[in-house]
């Protein structure tokens, strides 16, 4: 059986896409990483990732072998954290600061499910889209879609957000589908603003490729849900998070195009403020939302 440090690694590089960021995500050296994938892959007599220069990509085994190993590492945590719950009695008021989309559809009723385990525990959860500070807002987690620059807060990845290109299926009906990022140039795009370069779309092909388009159309909005309400009622092409449009997908109201093609997955962080004592109730929140939301097809 190999050792949860290897499988860790693993897991790790399968998720960050290369060495470099899986030795910074654990911080271990480079060489670390390298051998224990190494030993791995001699461990299991087959070629899990394949590497470049530039990247490293899972060979077939390895999406096989991830999707086993990241539920087992999940299971596992979870376990510990159930260990840990039953090890203390947690009370006291913890603050959280969720996106308003994301929170209510993944946040709160986990919250709710970590709160039946701790009676005594209370909770109290604001949703904003812009980033607050905790140390202005005063909150002991914050979960976040994107990149901090903060560096005086601490970040534990949860889980990575895919982010898709669709259209509705009358939208596609009466002006054909694309077939690569290049043709959405003569498609009408819906365009969320409030972001930066909102007109510039970037994609990656599944081959690493990179792909970039200047995009237009009749209809953008600040508000990620005006943006996926006007793709979903044949506006144009719009793009957004797998779980956004998960719902009309499962109802054939939406299809995703491009395929081949996609933005850069987003990662979702929890972020708190760096402190000597991390209180329980804050830790074990924090273990629970990473193990759950491991599983999840964001």
């Amino acid at each position: 059986m190999q050792s949860l440090r290897e499988l860790e690694t693993f897991v790790a590089i399968a998720e960050e896409g290369s060495l470099t960021g899986a030795a910074r995500r654990l911080g271990r050296s480079l060489q670390a990483v390298s051998r224990g994938l190494q030993t791995l892959e001699g461990a299991m007599g087959a070629t899990l990732v394949l590497r470049t220069t530039r990247t490293s990509q899972l060979s077939a085994a390895g999406e096989r072998f991830y999707s086993r190993v990241k539920a087992i590492l999940a299971d596992l945590e979870i376990a510990q954290t159930e260990l840990a719950e039953d090890a203390q009695r947690l009370t006291g008021r913890l603050r959280v600061n969720a996106p308003t989309l994301f929170g209510p559809r993944y946040v709160v009723p986990l919250i709710a499910e970590f709160l039946q385990r701790h009676p005594e525990l209370t909770v109290a959860v604001a949703l904003a889209d812009e980033f607050n500070d905790p140390a202005t807002s005063g909150a002991d987690v914050t979960v976040r879609i994107g990149e901090t620059p903060d560096s005086r807060l601490v970040a534990r990845k949860l889980a990575d957000v895919r982010r898709v290109t669709f259209a509705s299926v009358s939208y596609l009906a009466a002006h054909g589908q694309p077939r690569t990022p290049e043709d959405l140039a003569s498609h009408a795009c819906v365009v969320r603003t409030g972001v930066a370069n909102p007109y510039r779309w970037n994609f990656t092909a599944r081959a690493g490729t990179p792909a970039s388009v200047t995009v237009a159309g009749r209809f953008e909005s600040d508000q990620v849900a005006a943006v996926n309400a006007a793709v979903i009622g044949g506006l144009g092409v719009g793009l957004a998070a797998f779980w956004q449009i998960r719902d009309a997908l499962e109802a054939d109201r939406v299809r995703i195009v491009l395929p081949e093609y996609e933005p850069a997955p987003l990662p979702l962080f929890a972020l708190w403020l760096r402190t000597h004592k991390m209180p329980a109730r804050t830790r074990l929140l924090i273990d629970f939302l990473a193990a759950r939301l491991a599983g999840e097809k964001l």
